[in-house]
């Protein structure tokens, strides 16, 4: 079967339905971007591929509980999914790296950010999160989008937007406070 053929919410209605083929079609479609996302996370391969693995066995499991009308897309499922373990097992790995003083701040720096990443996307699926992202000025969203779903760091996101570093820090700092102060006024 091509691949094009079936786009990615049939695959996932195969996959629940058990059968394979669409399962491999999917992981071809995938697995690169997901272990792309992985490795920015995790740098190291194997771990990044012990996470792609588990992500995949998830959508495995998880196949027939996807509801395409509030889950959003197939990718951006997988990728959430990936990018979830991955934060999980660099939590779990972290206090066996040694640091020096320079870089604890920039992990402190990270930290925080991944935490109001988790936060904000903690319901990414539902049409209220989607609704107030897509209420984000577009350089607001951009560098949000590039860095939760392609695991950017903000260094990488200056680079592929021709932005200087501290402008990209600001408009994420700026995007973050806006889509929270967003969902809070949905939530009134």
């Amino acid at each position: 079967m091509v691949q094009q053929q079936h786009s990615d919410r049939e695959l996932v209605a195969h996959i629940a339905q058990g059968e394979r083929w669409a399962f491999e079609l999917l992981y071809e479609r995938y697995a690169a971007q997901a272990l792309g996302l992985a490795m920015r996370t995790m740098q190291d391969h194997a771990a990044a591929e012990d996470i792609v693995q588990e992500a995949f066995c998830r959508v495995w499991q998880r196949a027939a509980r996807f509801d395409a009308s509030t889950s959003g897309n197939v990718r951006a499922w997988l990728l959430t999914i990936v990018h979830r373990l991955a934060i999980d097992s660099q939590r779990k790995r972290k206090p066996d790296v040694e640091m020096d003083a320079h870089d604890d701040a920039e992990w402190d720096f990270e930290d925080r950010e991944a935490d109001v990443f988790e936060h904000a996307f903690a319901n990414i699926a539902t049409d209220r999160v989607r609704a107030a992202v897509s209420q984000l000025p577009e350089r607001h969203r951009k560098v949000i989008e590039l860095s939760f779903f392609w695991g950017l760091t903000h260094r990488e996101i200056a680079e592929q937007l021709g932005e200087p570093l501290g402008t990209v820090h600001s408009w994420a700092l700026q995007g973050m406070n806006r889509l929270k102060s967003l969902l809070r006024q949905q939530l009134s």
